[in-house]
């Protein structure tokens, strides 16, 4: 059964660390982009950071230098999709969002991808 699974959110100080994890299963795809999507209250849902198969990224301008994303394609069945968050910053609360698409476009456009996970939320606060 194909699944998108977010986990790890949490709340963190200012200036703190988060490692976000999204979990691919049931898929069967020969080619696949995966990124993260956030919305915050109010705010419409923007892209965060996208990787490709062959490891392309794209990050957005608020989060370069700041956030990394991973992937692990070695686990068989499931595809393992990590977003290490350092410095963390008020602004960087949201639900943090996964996404996938069956194709090799490493992009930050909602439109671009077709499956959605349920989210997990990050609050930063002091």
């Amino acid at each position: 059964q194909f699944e998108l699974r977010e986990s790890g959110g949490g709340s963190v100080l200012p200036g703190g660390s988060l490692r976000l994890t999204c979990t691919l299963s049931g898929h069967s795809y020969k080619d696949f982009t995966m990124a993260w999507f956030r919305q915050a209250p109010g705010k419409q849902r923007e892209g965060v950071a996208s990787i490709g198969l062959d490891g392309d990224t794209r990050y957005s301008n608020s989060v370069k230098g700041r956030f990394t994303i991973s992937m692990d394609n070695a686990k068989g069945a499931e595809v393992q999709m990590y977003l290490q968050m350092n410095n963390l910053r008020l602004d960087d609360t949201a639900m943090y969002i996964c996404a996938e698409q069956p194709r090799g476009l490493v992009s930050l456009w909602q439109s671009d991808f077709n499956y959605w996970g349920q989210g997990t939320q990050v609050t930063v606060s002091s």
